[in-house]
């Protein structure tokens, strides 16, 4: 069982932070849920967190209008400190503001990366923390418009305990990505001569390329089904 603190930056009940809520926690319209967000276009139960071996996960219940992690559209997430939830109009903030900060000094970053609602202008950061979520959200920045990254710095470990059939089928589908990532760096020339960085590759690269995302966007969403057996 994981503590966990949610601040709301966005929507109607913004500047409300729950605090030391204890997993596994529900988010969604009803009254029945850990969180309670007053928004038609978030679903009666629209997404749980859950404690995993001392990592929070983030599961979208198949709602209705989804769920945005940074921006990103997201089924299945371990979260982050500084993680922005965004689910219908609302934004809510995954983490304290000692856990946000460690978090910074691990990455070697400044606490307002990780941070996009900034506040609004001139407002400074309190000294030897986090401002309080009503003063987050920054006036010319919405969850609708804000993609920040889904990694920084980091990268993701792989898992681990997997039987020799899972390593083998993990190790097949890395080993496609590579391959098709290493085709396109090799064949990959300047365009011209001038130093301006720009580079070309064939149009049959290009597709190949087309086609991996289209099948990491498959496996993603096998991934993240609980009834798949990708791996």
């Amino acid at each position: 069982m994981a503590s966990v603190t949610l601040s709301v930056l966005e929507g109607l009940e913004r500047g409300h932070v729950f605090r030391k809520l204890q997993t596994p926690i529900t988010i969604g319209r009803e009254e029945v849920n850990s969180v309670q967000l007053n928004d038609e276009r978030i679903s009666r139960l629209h997404a749980k967190l859950q404690d995993d071996h001392g990592h929070v996960i983030f599961t979208d219940l198949n709602s209705t209008n989804g769920s945005r992690i940074n921006g990103h559209p997201v089924n299945l997430r371990i979260l982050r400190p500084g993680d922005h939830l965004q689910l219908g109009r609302c934004t809510l903030l995954y983490g304290s503001n000692e856990e946000i900060a460690e978090r910074a000094r691990e990455l070697g970053v400044e606490i307002e990366a990780l941070l996009p609602f900034s506040g609004p202008h001139g407002r400074q950061l309190q000294a030897g923390g986090l401002p309080d979520a009503e003063f987050s959200l920054a006036d010319n920045l919405s969850g609708d418009n804000m993609l920040t990254p889904l990694f920084f710095t980091e990268r993701p470990p792989l898992p681990a305990d997997l039987t020799t059939i899972q390593q083998a089928r993990m190790s097949d589908v890395l080993t496609c990505i590579h391959e098709q990532i290493q085709n396109v760096i090799l064949e990959a020339a300047e365009r011209d001569e001038s130093g301006d960085g720009e580079m070309e590759i064939s149009w049959d690269r290009f597709q190949n390329l087309l086609l991996l995302q289209r099948d990491l966007a498959k496996w993603l969403q096998q991934a993240s089904n609980s009834d798949s057996e990708m791996l």
